[in-house]
């Protein structure tokens, strides 16, 4: 009818500015060194696990990391062991360094003040810093994931893989499951994430948060190859970090992802609720 606004033509709402802030929050992410340098890092290991492979003699059966004496056989399976390699020490560095800035690396700056003056408010603001740091903590990954497929085809043959099931799936399908178990990975990262944000909202020196989020990481790992902690165990966030291998399996089995994925989503949760608590009465104006 005449007069009538259409709905293209209405105004977005309040949910535009919070679109906008995320896309400007990655496109300044991902235009920094500092993140390439790291995602550049990380395509080193598989790179330097397919070269060791390549110019060395014959992997002993269980030797090195899980899948390494496969490789020569098929060269998907460097990404496999290059993210095994990288998920206890590496990802979590590097995901530590992202989340640790995201608060501390504005209020350090002091841009943090003029990205408040808009109209996002700091709950909004809050929930942008930690997208940018999810988005991250699936990129590592699965840039491991692409770049240990890439090298593996082109210095190894490509063909079926067996499952630890006994099955045997189709190269393509094979690639699939790799690109699962990054899936899994950025899960497992999302509440190291949030730890991350709790940690840069206490500080206004994004070093000491950085540094804080990764440490957190080493003691959990630490705790978790503990006998003497195992009632502890099941609540660490990272107890669940390398329980992928239901992904290699025929049908999948998708209880440790969900398991997985609720662990994290508490850490989340609590970190989160305790992030915003800080960040909504924190002074960033004096």
């Amino acid at each position: 009818m005449p007069g009538k606004p259409s709905v293209s033509s209405a105004p977005d709402g309040p949910r535009a500015p919070g679109w906008r802030l995320l896309g400007s929050e990655l496109a300044v992410l991902f235009r920094r060194r500092r993140t390439w340098a790291m995602l550049l890092a990380l395509d080193a290991i598989p790179v330097l696990i397919a070269l060791a492979v390549r110019l060395s003699s014959a992997v002993p059966a269980g030797r090195g990391p899980a899948f390494l004496d496969r490789i020569s056989q098929n060269g998907l399976f460097v990404g496999v062991t290059a993210m095994l390699v990288a998920v206890p020490l590496f990802l979590p560095l590097t995901v530590g360094v992202v989340a640790g800035d995201t608060l501390a690396g504005e209020a350090g700056l002091g841009t943090l003040r003029y990205l408040l003056a808009a109209p996002a408010g700091r709950g909004r603001l809050l929930l942008v810093k930690y997208g940018g740091a999810v988005v991250f903590a699936a990129a590592a990954p699965l840039t491991v994931a692409l770049v240990g497929a890439g090298i593996g085809a082109a210095l190894f043959p490509v063909g079926p893989v067996t499952l630890l099931s006994g099955d045997t799936i189709g190269a393509a399908d094979a690639l699939g499951r790799l690109l699962l178990i990054a899936a899994y990975l950025a899960v497992s990262l999302v509440g190291l994430s949030a730890i991350g944000l709790f940690m840069s909202s206490l500080t206004d020196v994004p070093v000491g948060a950085m540094a804080a989020t990764v440490v957190l990481a080493v003691i959990a790992q630490v705790a978790d190859a503990l006998p003497q902690l195992e009632w502890l165990h099941p609540w660490l966030f990272s107890h669940r970090w390398l329980d992928f291998a239901d992904l290699l399996r025929q049908p999948v089995a998708w209880d440790t992802f969900a398991a997985n994925a609720l662990l994290q989503a508490g850490y989340v949760a609590v970190f989160g609720a305790l992030a915003y608590a800080k960040f909504a009465t924190k002074d960033v104006l004096s």
